[in-house]
Formats: C-alpha cells, structure tokens, sequence
C-alpha cells in the first residue's frame, strides 16, 4: 500500500512539472496566434543580470495617461486601455483602477506615480530576451543609430488578448532586432 502510494505521488509530481509549464506555452501561443497586435514605440538598453542572463530592456514611449477620477495608489495594477494612433503606435486613451470596458483592449500595468493630472505607469512587457552573443550589439546599434539620426522607429510588436499582453519581437527600422544586429557587423 505505501509503495503504491508513494509512485502514485512521483507519478502526479511529474504530471505536474510537465503540465503547468506546458499551459504557460499554450496561454502564450493563444495570445500571439488569436490576439490584437499593437507597436509600442521604445528605445532598448542592454542590463547585464547574472541571474536573468542577456536580455535587453524596454522604455516605452507610451508610459503615462491621463490621471483616472479615482485615487491610484503607487504600484497598484490599473488597467490602461489602448488603441492605434495615426501612425500606426499603440496610444493609451485612458485608465482605471476597475475593469470597465471589455469592447476596447486594455493592458493591466503598474501604477508608478501621478505628476498633476497624469498617471505614470510601467508595462508589463519591458524585457525581450535574445541571443546573449547579441544582446550588447543591439543596444549599441540603437545607440548608434539615434545618434546619428538615421533611426526613424524602434517598437515591441506586443500582442493583446483579455488580460494578457505578449512581446512577440522588437523591430528597428522594420527589421527585427536579431536581424538588425547582423546587418551591423
């Protein structure tokens, strides 16, 4: 009976381990198979994290709105819903504390400080990780390009469904970051 016992637990750690990341992969799919695409205008930079490995970090453009009627407090999820502006970029058109309006697509964001009548907030997708070989080039390629005035746009091309908001590529001059990268070398 023990015996039994104990390989029927093993059996069900195992399930486990293999099914809460498989429903990770398949939530995330879902999202850039069947959701809204959207550009975030952003500059990346290249951190280094001996933890988290190579990755490059995201500033959005798009990171404040203005201030909702009720009280936000610092670091509190608010839902910012968004649209696309003339250009093509992701624009927020307002917040609130309180899911409200399903019809428009919202991204859930933290809440980092209001400034008179805006609302400051962070977004969710802020890190792309990408080949560790590349991660530092990216960024220096960015940086070189802005200061020499040749790059017209940079944007995360995030997907939105519901809730949940994916990152699926970061593109320079619509040409994806990886590849970017090696047409600089």
């Amino acid at each position: 009976m023990n015996k039994l016992l104990i390989t029927g637990g093993f059996i069900v750690m195992i399930l486990a381990q293999w099914f809460i990341p498989g429903q990770m992969i398949y939530q995330q799919e879902q999202v850039l198979s069947e959701g809204t695409s959207y550009k975030f205008k952003t500059r990346p930079i290249d951190p280094n994290d001996p933890f988290r490995g190579k990755f490059i970090m995201l500033n959005y453009e798009m990171n404040k709105v203005k201030k909702p009627a009720e009280e936000v407090d610092y670091d509190q999820d608010v839902y910012v819903y968004i649209t696309t502006d003339k250009d093509g970029f992701a624009t927020a058109t307002h917040a609130s504390k309180t899911l409200r309006d399903t019809d428009q697509d919202y991204i859930v964001a933290k809440a980092n400080g209001t400034y008179q009548d805006t609302l400051n907030f962070d977004l969710p997708f802020n890190i792309h990780y990408m080949d560790e070989n590349k991660a530092y080039d990216a960024e220096v390629a960015v940086r070189i390009a802005t200061r020499e005035g040749i790059l017209t746009n940079c944007y995360g091309l995030v997907y939105v469904k519901g809730d949940r908001a994916v990152l699926s590529d970061v593109f320079i001059d619509e040409v994806s970051i990886k590849d970017y990268v090696d047409t600089k070398e």
